[in-house]
């Protein structure tokens, strides 16, 4: 009878019911998405847990309250009384972790604090009350505050260790601002650990600013969140923003031999930086005359790692590189001077000049990306070049094969059967005399293992055609 009863408060219920039944539509962006592929609409809960979807605000009666698990989820306001385990339970819907949720925010409309402090004495235990005594949700202001002050006085000596200062940050402006924000980057750039300590602490700082938003006198320490959010943000746009080409353009400015006027290119004139043009003799000296050196072997270091997952995710026999590098930093980790800092941003320039050349060996074998994964998964080593020739004739086949099998299974991954079947096609066309590996090269023993090499990749980067791991590449 819910038609007629809204229609009499002149609602209209049918397209509401109709949108949980049905499901919400996916926006354009999602559905070029290879995840979404082949989909038109999506269950309301799975859209509000999906981060892609713009459904973002939902309001609920019961269901979703109390058993809905979104750990993204991160404000509920409350405007209906709730008590006991309810109430316990709709709370801890904001109390789940997520990557960058440092708290949940509970918004109460309708007094529900009373409720809560029973709540509490009978599902969290008891206090030095004695038992059934009512426990205070929220700590007084004087203790959030100290907590406040304790954790901002934390990250001035972290940086006044190393000589670097926060009020430098706070009270200068323009270029010695800069050149404070960059201090402090580098005192927080020391190693990974110290990176990392750094980054916790500031987190600290920002959680429990946020637990005194409501605090008489927490405007006394806004200026010292402030500051300590500057230099949190700069480090993480750094990471986030990860770019060798950017980087060899900031060490390798120098003055040109002729001086003339010409005009400067904007930002978006400016295209990938050709690595191979590199003068990299030129490019230490100026390294050495750096005063940022910490923080330019960080961004090296978050360059490399995103490239390294990049081509790690593309290639599985590339884990050498992924040795390599933990081995750098380790070593720049245990140790550290100006040789070793100058040592390592060496070996990390060599490690990508390494990885450019990886990039290219794909064009020099004459296939793309994504045959030449399968091309290494079948290689042997000491074949003779007539054997070579003939793998990457069975790399660019059996791919082609699989990816037209794949394409038509939806979510092949999900049955068993269909996983059988992958796996059939790819021993039978390594088998098959038409189509297989040199026999002369390649046992039964020798097909079995590359089989199942094979399908391991396959399964692992290929959940849809086109591959989501490709995807950047094509």
């Amino acid at each position: 009878g819910e038609v007629d009863r809204f229609r009499k408060w002149d609602l209209d219920i049918k397209p509401h019911r109709k949108l949980i039944k049905n499901g919400i539509d996916l926006p354009e962006s999602m559905r070029r998405l290879p995840k979404f592929r082949n989909m038109q609409s999506m269950e309301l809960d799975d859209a509000f847990k999906e981060e892609e979807h713009p459904l973002r605000i939902v309001i609920v009666c019961a269901m979703w309250l109390t058993g809905f698990n979104v750990p993204s989820l991160s404000t509920l306001y409350l405007d209906k009384p709730l008590k006991a385990h309810t109430l316990m339970q709709a709370i801890a819907r904001a109390n789940r972790v997520h990557e960058g949720k440092n708290n949940g925010m509970i918004v109460d409309y309708c007094g529900i604090l009373k409720h809560l402090r029973k709540a509490l004495s009978t599902f969290a235990g008891t206090t030095a009350g004695g038992e059934g005594a009512e426990q205070e949700p929220a700590k007084p202001d004087e203790e959030l505050l100290a907590a406040l002050a304790e954790s901002i006085a934390f990250v001035r000596s972290f940086l006044d260790e190393s000589g670097a200062s926060l009020d430098a940050v706070i009270s200068s402006s323009g270029f010695a601002r800069n050149a404070a924000i960059v201090a402090c980057k580098e005192a927080a750039n020391e190693n990974d650990k110290t990176r990392k300590r750094f980054e916790i602490s500031c987190r600290e700082v920002f959680k429990k600013f946020k637990a005194c938003i409501n605090a008489k006198g927490v405007n006394d320490y806004r200026a010292d969140r402030d500051a300590i959010n500057i230099v949190y943000k700069s480090l993480q746009k750094d990471k986030d923003h990860a770019d060798i080409s950017s980087i060899l353009r900031e060490l390798h400015k120098v003055v040109d031999d002729v001086v003339g006027i010409k005009e400067t290119p904007t930002s978006d004139d400016l295209g990938p930086y050709d690595i191979s043009k590199i003068d990299f003799d030129l490019l230490r000296r100026e390294f050495e005359r750096s005063k940022r050196k910490r923080t330019t072997v960080q961004e090296l270091k978050d360059a490399i790692e995103n490239r390294l997952a990049k081509i790690l995710a593309q290639n599985p026999l590339r884990t050498d590189f992924q040795k390599r590098y933990e081995e750098i930093v380790h070593d720049y980790n245990r140790e550290k001077d100006r040789v070793t800092i100058e040592k390592t941003f060496d070996a990390l320039l060599k490690m990508v000049q390494d990885l450019s050349d990886e990039d290219s060996r794909a064009a020099k074998e004459g296939l793309d990306e994504e045959t030449l994964a399968i091309f290494d998964l079948l290689r042997k080593p000491e074949l003779d070049p007539t054997d070579i020739k003939s793998i990457k004739k069975v790399a660019v086949g059996l791919l082609t094969k699989l990816k037209a099998q794949i394409e038509n299974i939806n979510q092949w991954r999900q049955r068993e059967s269909s996983r059988d079947a992958v796996r059939t096609t790819i021993h039978d066309y390594l088998w098959a005399d038409s189509t297989g590996l040199p026999m002369d090269s390649y046992d039964e023993d020798d097909i079995n293992q590359k089989t199942a090499a094979v399908f391991q990749h396959i399964h692992r980067v290929y959940p849809t055609v086109p591959s989501p791991v490709y995807a950047s590449t094509t």
